[in-house]
């Protein structure tokens, strides 16, 4: 940022966990950023943060959405409650930095990006472990040959169980495992084998008495015939890990997609018996990701073709695991864009 280029002012719709934890310090944080108003379902809870960041609190999101002080807009909302209000931000001519999966159907997906790039707005899935360092770190690995000729990847994300209230077990909200922690693992295979996969197998398993699925797995495939092993699930031993396979030998990275910032990252690189421990330094993926996304605004630009590919990859896990994808209107396809009233109350 220079003295030419005011920050970004950001609003943000919704006050759920991660915005609390991770992104409303972060973009405090940053000097190209700047928040300017908060909107919660309770009022309290709005102005309680307005005033810890010295923001305004707006008594809606459709309200925040009018104030001719917010340029971009954050989305932490629930999955399924992601497609209109993101369509409504761009209605209203605000770039959107949304919480993955950006919609909990790829049709859904294709049709806010093609209404983001119509009215030259940036959208972007907030997929933050593509933006640390030791990912860019591993691919150097592998161009260099340093595991010979990749063969597969088995990549992991699950956490231990949540609450039985928690937004993650509401079909209606776009809960499930699949979008919530599968994500990861899928992402790492697109990032690293290419935008070629197919689904070859998957299963998706709902816990007792759950309505989403809860733990999946998933094969897929390059037209090379490398694969991908993924794991996922919301009721396990924590674990968030991946391996590349070569001829010649393996990377292995953990935790690979949620590191705090002062995490020291370490590569284990495999060939024969010996294995090399490659420690980096340590990395920001929040800050890095929010100074992506303002760069991004500032060129009112932004090409991220793995969101698409991620969310057909998403339905044909589901098609091929004979589960539909989550219920509830708030994420089908036919409200994902155009012109409308935005909406004025949520769950």
């Amino acid at each position: 940022m220079t003295a030419r280029q005011p920050p970004v002012r950001i609003g943000v719709l919704g006050l759920a966990d991660i915005a609390l934890r991770r992104i409303l310090p972060a973009i405090a944080a940053r000097p190209g950023l700047r928040l300017t108003a908060l909107a919660s379902r309770s009022a309290a809870k709005a102005a309680a943060q307005a005033r810890t960041y010295g923001c305004a609190a707006a008594p809606g999101y459709a309200e925040l959405l009018d104030r001719d002080d917010v340029d971009a807009v954050y989305v932490p909302l629930p999955t399924g409650l992601h497609a209109p209000w993101v369509a409504a931000a761009l209605h209203a001519g605000k770039h959107v930095l949304a919480e993955k999966p950006l919609t909990t159907h790829a049709a859904a997906t294709e049709q806010l990006l093609g209404q983001a790039a119509a009215h030259g707005l940036v959208l972007m899935e907030n997929v933050m472990f593509v933006h640390h360092a030791q990912h860019a770190a591993v691919r150097r690995l592998l161009a260099a040959g340093a595991i010979g000729e990749p063969r597969s990847l088995h990549a992991t994300f699950a956490v231990p169980q949540l609450p039985d209230d928690n937004i993650r077990y509401r079909p209606e909200l776009g809960g499930g495992a699949l979008g919530d922690v599968g994500v990861y693992p899928l992402r790492a295979a697109l990032h690293f084998l290419g935008p070629d996969l197919r689904v070859a197998g998957a299963v998706l398993t709902a816990g007792p008495a759950r309505r989403v699925d809860t733990s999946g797995a998933a094969l897929l495939t390059t037209p090379a015939g490398v694969s991908a092993q993924l794991t996922f699930g919301l009721e396990h031993t924590y674990r968030s890990a991946y391996e590349i396979r070569g001829s010649t030998g393996r990377i292995t990275v953990a935790p690979a997609f949620t590191p705090p910032a002062d995490h020291t990252p370490v590569l284990r690189l495999t060939r024969g018996p010996a294995t090399q421990e490659l420690r980096l330094a340590p990395d920001d993926q929040v800050a890095n990701t929010l100074d992506a996304f303002a760069r991004a605004v500032r060129a009112r630009t932004h090409h991220d073709p793995d969101c698409l590919r991620q969310a057909r990859l998403l339905d044909a896990i589901r098609a091929a695991a004979g589960t539909p994808a989550p219920t509830g209107t708030a994420g089908h396809p036919q409200n994902a864009a155009g012109p409308r009233p935005a909406p004025q109350h949520t769950p």
